[in-house]
């Protein structure tokens, strides 16, 4: 599949144009088993961290380095979101160099939300959290599990969606055509999706 324009893209002239935003969605790592650890305490194995930071690489090379962050606070998300923001250069203090195709990755330090919902929650709920975000948030990075993050871009995606689901560290990008209050089923298409491996 073919990307979109960039995030500065509108989707109609004028004045009162909306800004295209993107919703990336990201599989946590690869995990250690549970063996004897409580499921939300599991941590990335090595390969898992070496695949957080290259999907960090990828997301900035592509132009999605987000503006906030939802993660879910199960230890192997949370270590996914820190290896990534190492692989983006992210939070970066400081404004990145434009990235090809005239992207411009710069911005301010990410707005990070540890949120339960998304440990425990279903797809519905992630859209909650979604719809909720700052709308001045131009992409957001949704860091959660199997299968509510896999059912989410199948609800804002249906026909484009993985039928098998995100594999770990699986990314899958959904553009918005408006603001995150708006956003409803199968209203979100699908525009790249990527498998990072360290």
């Amino acid at each position: 599949m073919t990307d979109d324009q960039p995030s500065e893209a509108r989707v109609s002239g004028g004045a009162g144009a909306v800004p295209v935003r993107h919703l990336v969605l990201l599989r946590h790592a690869k995990a250690e088993p549970a063996a004897g650890t409580a499921d939300a305490d599991r941590p990335l194995t090595t390969r898992g961290h070496a695949d957080a930071a290259a999907a960090g690489a990828w997301l900035r090379y592509e132009g999605y380095v987000p503006t906030t962050v939802i993660c879910s606070p199960a230890k192997r998300t949370r270590q996914t979101w820190h290896d990534a923001a190492l692989g983006m250069a992210a939070p970066p203090t400081t404004p990145l160099p434009a990235e090809p195709g005239g992207r411009t990755s710069g911005m301010n330090a990410p707005t990070i939300r540890y949120e339960p919902r998304v440990y425990r929650g279903r797809a519905e709920d992630l859209l909650d959290l979604v719809r909720a975000t700052d709308p001045t948030a131009q992409t957001v990075l949704l860091v959660g599990h199997n299968p509510s993050i896999s059912d989410l871009s199948t609800l804002l995606d249906p026909v484009h969606a993985e039928p098998d689901g995100l594999r770990t560290c699986g990314i899958v990008i959904h553009r918005i055509d408006g603001g995150w209050p708006d956003v409803r089923e199968r209203s979100a298409p699908i525009v790249k999706w990527h498998t990072a491996r360290g």
